[in-house]
């Protein structure tokens, strides 16, 4: 049976950007939750793909909630321009924020937006456990962050366990790299409630299919 507790949220890295509403409105009809944004600066990691006018464009064109995933440098610099774009959830990597995590995590939620934090691979679940309290959702990154189409860490996948038997029950896990309908099992086992997911989902032939069989 398919759970629908389960979010799927396509992200538009995967997506064909010179036709990006109709991409758009494909994964909103195929059923999609969340619209999952990726911010790169060329910095935090080694590619550069959107910002604040591309979010922008996009909350005039969908009702569905925007997912926003800052693998940015200084992430405080850019929450009110991201807020005030139409972001839902944004969400920062806590490797970019170690020194002011509280601060940042006050900032979204000034805002009103539901905050998220971000781990890479090689962070360990305890260094973000003093702040689990304060967030709306946690996404793990099963693959280095950074470029799409990455092969599955599923070693990284063990922390969603951890998280889920640390964590109050409302929180979102959400799961980011290398997610397929395989690995999208995998995750959900282990406790994830939210999928993130380009090219899977963005290069299938029945993009509603895609999604029913990552839910």
């Amino acid at each position: 049976m398919k759970n629908k507790c389960i979010i799927i949220a396509p992200s538009i890295l995967s997506a064909d950007f010179a036709n990006l509403q109709t991409e758009i409105e494909k994964i909103e009809n195929a059923g999609a939750d969340w619209v999952h944004i990726d911010v790169m600066d060329g910095n935090f990691v080694p590619n550069i793909t959107i910002g604040v006018p591309v979010v922008k464009s996009i909350r005039k064109v969908t009702k569905m909630i925007l997912d926003v995933h800052l693998m940015i440098e200084n992430p405080q610099k850019y929450i009110k321009d991201f807020s005030l774009a139409g972001s839902d959830i944004i969400t920062f990597h806590y490797e970019a924020a170690k020194e002011n995590v509280f601060d940042v995590i006050k900032l979204i939620k000034s805002y009103g937006k539901k905050a998220g934090i971000s781990i890479k691979p090689c962070t360990k679940v305890q260094e973000i456990k003093p702040y689990l309290k304060d967030l709306d959702l946690i996404l793990v990154m099963t693959v280095e962050p950074g470029f799409g189409g990455q092969k599955f860490m599923s070693e990284c996948a063990e922390k969603i366990k951890e998280i889920s038997s640390i964590s109050d029950t409302s929180i979102i896990i959400e799961v980011d790299g290398g997610i397929n309908d395989k690995t999208a099992k995998i995750c959900k086992d282990l406790g994830a409630n939210a999928l993130v997911a380009g090219n899977y989902v963005f290069s299938s032939n029945d993009i509603k299919m895609a999604i029913d069989l990552l839910r």
